[in-house]
């Protein structure tokens, strides 16, 4: 009976397919892209798992992801199967159980990084090869369709994104930025992998963007790198990416100048390539501050009627709120405690920077550290509450420099940041109201300050997230109040998501090593 039931369910599994106007609708019973939804929110419709039954969430399944070391991957979720990365691999599982349905491992990938997840369209899923290659598999039983490299790792390219499924592509980044690799995005045919464009995020000698560089060798392997994967207005057919720092990421004497689009928010026509706006936030960064945190879309009251925004929390420890149709700038707030590298933001949105707090060969004390005050890890935002929940590290660092010729693809930083003994970082998820930048609510965390985690909003006002002790986590959306907590054992590294099963909700994040997924107790099991 139960190998019939199986069966069935490969039966059924095997006709559906990913629309893209299933991505649209967002997070429900699936979870169909990294952010959960176009709009990053990754806030989801199930109410199942409430602040009544969070105290009965239970452990229902782990899985253990061989030769994983620092789980980072979002799965996705689609009719009952849960795809997962590890480096060069995608593993298969039953969503239910945590049975594995199939795994595939690329043999001939070069290197081995982390990797942060898949994206899924059609009958494919993607995902993206150390050394940039961007390969769909049949989602049902794991057979290579096609495999396209799209970077060369001999110009110092590697790739760690979880790739973006819009309409009919497949949109693509890079990493290596930090030794010296030109930054891009590229779109590509979800069917077929054929290249539709290619936007470089540092332009070329002459073009509008180069006079804000002042060394040709910089320009040329200038970083501002992507990725992260993005966020889509499918209503202004935008598409808005962050970039990464430029390089040699601290020292700068070398790149005189803004250093466009380094640091930038980019908002991109999906279909053409095109650059419609960006901004930056940090001009000139010698701290390593790139923009790989999340823009966030929101329509939400501003001087009185809505308004289109976006928002985000950039590492150098402030909230911005820009106008997502133009990229006009309308808001910054420090979010960060620890806050000394700028005195504020100005009307323009340009940092009013404090004297004598960029890296020095013998080393200069600037907040917030070179991790910055938000990163990469997952926020979300609830509708209902109007709050935003922001991972944040509250911490400062030694800053560095050298004036070493750079030289790209040799790993050259122009040195770096370093922890301080004597001031130990605190991690804590803050609730803000996107309206006013006002912090609500905080909640503090214990352990030593090394988590990447993020962060799930729910309708049953539940905000779920990773903290720096190895837990997951449930508080409540509008309190921060503490309902219920799991120990993994291990750091935490990614972002949990929510999907339903044959009625049921289930939680899942990924640790160190192994998938745990979670569901409300009931007394038949």
């Amino acid at each position: 009976m139960r190998l019939l039931l199986w069966m069935g369910l490969v039966a059924a599994a095997a006709s559906a397919q990913v629309k893209y106007d299933d991505i649209l609708a967002g997070p429900g019973a699936n979870w169909l892209t990294y952010a959960g939804s176009y709009s990053g929110q990754r806030h989801s419709s199930l109410n199942q798992i409430n602040t009544a039954t969070a105290k009965n969430l239970t452990p229902k399944w782990v899985y253990h992801v061989p030769d994983a070391k620092k789980l980072e991957a979002v799965p996705v979720v689609y009719d009952g199967i849960l795809y997962v990365t590890n480096s060069n691999q995608l593993h298969a599982l039953d969503a239910r159980t945590g049975r594995k349905i199939w795994v595939y491992r690329d043999e001939q990938a070069e290197g081995s990084r982390v990797n942060r997840g898949p994206a899924i369209l059609g009958d494919k899923v993607y995902f993206v090869t150390t050394d940039c290659h961007l390969v769909a598999l049949h989602r049902k039983t794991g057979a290579v369709l096609w495999h396209k490299k799209y970077a060369d790792t001999k110009d110092g390219y590697l790739a760690t994104m979880a790739p973006f499924a819009v309409k009919d592509k497949i949109i693509v980044g890079m990493g290596g930025g930090d030794s010296g690799a030109r930054g891009f995005l590229k779109a590509l045919s979800a069917e077929t992998g054929q290249e539709f464009w290619t936007l470089w995020t540092v332009p070329a000698k002459g073009e509008p963007g180069a006079e804000t560089w002042s060394k040709d060798v910089t320009l040329r392997w200038g970083g501002a790198a992507t990725w992260l994967s993005g966020t889509f207005d499918p209503a202004l057919n935008l598409l808005y990416w962050t970039t990464g720092n430029p390089w040699p990421d601290f020292y700068g004497g070398d790149r005189l100048g803004a250093n466009l689009y380094s640091d930038s928010l980019i908002a991109v026509d999906v279909d053409s390539g095109k650059l419609k706006w960006h901004f930056q936030f940090t001009p000139h960064d010698t701290h390593d501050w790139d923009a790989q945190s999340w823009p966030v879309l929101l329509d939400i009251p501003w001087d009185g009627p809505p308004r289109k925004v976006v928002v985000h929390p950039n590492r150098n420890g402030f909230f911005y709120v820009l106008d997502r149709v133009t990229g006009e700038f309308l808001r910054a707030t420090q979010f960060a405690d620890k806050v000394d590298w700028a005195k504020g933001i100005d009307a323009k949105g340009v940092p009013i920077l404090n004297p004598d707090k960029d890296p020095t060969p013998g080393g200069t004390r600037a907040c917030p550290a070179v991790r910055g005050a938000a990163n990469w890890m997952s926020p979300s935002y609830n509708p209902a509450t109007g709050l935003f929940y922001l991972p944040t590290l509250e911490q400062c660092d030694i800053y560095s420099s050298s004036a070493k010729e750079p030289k790209p693809m040799t790993g050259f930083a122009g040195t770096g940041g370093e922890q301080i003994p004597a001031e130990p970082g605190q991690m804590f998820l803050r609730a803000i109201d996107p309206r006013t930048g006002k912090r609500v609510w905080q909640y503090p965390m214990t352990g030593p300050a090394t988590a990447w985690a993020g962060t799930v909003s729910t309708a049953g006002g539940v905000v779920l997230f990773g903290d720096d002790a190895g837990h997951l986590v449930a508080a409540d959306a509008k309190t921060g109040k503490h309902l219920w907590h799991f120990g993994t054992s291990q750091n935490i590294t990614a972002s949990p998501i929510t999907y339903l099963v044959d009625g049921k909700q289930y939680v899942t994040i990924c640790s160190a090593t192994h998938v745990f997924t979670f569901g409300l107790f009931t007394p038949a099991e």
